[in-house]
């Protein structure tokens, strides 16, 4: 820690919204740490950049590099970032609105699918689901039957136009979260539904609002078929003519976006592009990854062939090592931070740090009230953990712990072994350092393994490995 006493922060969130923070251990080193220790002190879910005040600067705010700039009773000010579009390097930015977030340009801004891109998502499933505003007679309909039923309990009677515009409305704001909503998913619609419009609750039902559920399944199964017909992309890919002849089925490997997955499970091209243009591009890449100096170019095109990238992952569910050739550029670290964000809606290291730190204390005890041979394995690695207040090194400790907590494989490996043991693993993380340094000192290198093939490494030596061998 720089400083070993209580430090108070002032930190302003926003207009109106000012708080106090206390660190009982001091300022700590690491800036990541610091944003951690924010976040979850006030409940933030959103990327995060710190300002100071600067008095030689007449208290102007200065972007926060490092907490040695900081003291105490100092002012910070947090600000909440969320995800910007772009669709090429000349375009203007179309900011994404939240109700948690404020959205903010900057140099470091992380470039998603283009905007043209009619199926591209930059929301994960709200906590709460917001009902969207119906038609201004419907707004007037339900206005007066919300009065009428907090006066009297009188419910609203639907003409069968009501319902149908109601369900359209809903299930068009569903899909711009998910094109296949889970049964839990309609339930919470249904329920927000009934909660912002008491006067639609169902007489008979056992919680107001079943029927709702199953008109808005029905609902959304109908909007999918329309999408389908008109040829939308994520849908079309599981019509029977999309399909080999073995599998012309149906329900047979009906091709779906996984559970996190918010944008990026079968987008469209951009508009005016096609696959020969897309490959014209990724061509391209492969040369334009040789040169240095060249980042804003693979990034712009990384970003433009986003759809293509995707579309054939989904068709063709390449090999790592066919599809490391073929996209070289991805395989670096911050291209596969890009490529998660344009997945997910989600930045991929701030969250995982954040929730590593919020966790680690619980995992840290966890870890330590276990016994017999997983408490001897972890007894080196809690002793190094217990001495050290650097924040990447107690990180690393924790998950190397947790690891061996879990019954996964952890084991050192000399340089003569190292290349055999990483061909034959499905999964591995591996740390190189020089020989004779210890988990003290900075590692010379980190890598991942996946079906034998380094997908992200930097240099090479002398080996630390930890492994995970998927059977």
């Amino acid at each position: 820690m720089a400083h070993s006493t209580t430090t108070r922060l002032k930190v302003i969130l926003g207009d109106n919204n000012i708080e106090k923070l206390t660190l009982p251990n001091g300022i700590p080193e690491s800036l990541d740490y610091l944003i951690g220790t924010i976040r979850s002190t006030f409940g933030l879910k959103c990327s995060l950049k710190l300002q100071y005040m600067d008095q030689d600067f007449g208290n102007d705010f200065f972007n926060l590099n490092s907490t040695a700039e900081l003291q105490d009773l100092g002012t910070i000010k947090v600000i909440q970032q969320t995800t910007l579009i772009s669709a090429t390097a000349s375009s203007a930015s179309v900011s994404s609105e939240s109700d948690d977030c404020v959205s903010l340009v900057s140099n470091n801004t992380i470039l998603l699918s283009s905007p043209e891109s009619l199926s591209s998502r930059t929301k994960q499933w709200p906590e709460e689901f917001p009902i969207p505003q119906f038609s201004y007679d419907m707004e007037l309909q339900l206005v007066k039957g919300n009065s009428e039923c907090q006066v009297g309990n009188k419910l609203l009677t639907l003409s069968s136009r009501i319902k149908s515009d109601i369900l359209n409305r809903v299930v068009e704001e569903m899909y711009r979260y998910k094109a296949y909503p889970e049964d839990a998913h309609f339930c919470t619609v249904a329920e927000a539904l009934i909660k912002k419009h008491p006067c639609l609750k169902e007489p008979g039902s056992f919680n107001g609002c079943y029927g709702w559920k199953q008109r808005l399944k029905y609902k959304m199964g109908n909007y999918r078929t329309q999408l389908k017909v008109l040829g939308c992309p994520e849908l079309s890919v599981n019509s029977l003519r999309s399909k080999s002849t073995m599998d012309a089925f149906p329900a047979k490997k009906v091709k779906r976006p996984k559970r996190a997955e918010a944008n990026g499970f079968y987008p469209s091209f951009p508009t005016g592009e096609t696959q020969d243009s897309m490959e014209k591009e990724r061509i391209e890449l492969l040369t334009d990854v040789k040169m240095r100096n060249n980042e804003r170019v693979i990034t712009d095109k990384m970003a433009c062939t986003f759809a293509y990238r995707r579309q054939e992952v989904v068709n063709q569910e390449p090999s790592i090592q066919d599809f490391k050739d073929r996209w070289p550029a991805l395989f670096h670290q911050k291209e596969i931070n890009a490529e998660f964000l344009r997945l997910m809606a989600v930045p991929l290291e701030d969250m995982f740090f954040a929730q590593l730190d919020i966790h680690s204390s619980q995992l840290i005890r966890v870890i330590r009230a276990k016994g017999g041979s997983t408490r001897q394995k972890n007894a080196d690695i809690m002793d190094i953990l217990d001495q050290t207040e650097n924040i990447h090194l107690r990180r690393e400790c924790v998950l190397k712990a947790l690891i061996i907590f879990l019954g996964e494989e952890y084991r050192d490996s000399g340089p003569e072994d190292i290349q055999r043991d990483l061909e034959h693993l499905t999964v591995a993380v591996f740390v190189i350092r020089k020989d004779g340094e210890g988990p003290q000192e900075p590692p010379e290198d980190i890598g991942i393994v996946i079906e034998g093939v380094k997908t992200s490494q930097r240099g090479p030596t002398a080996y630390t490995l930890i492994r995970r061998n998927r059977k």
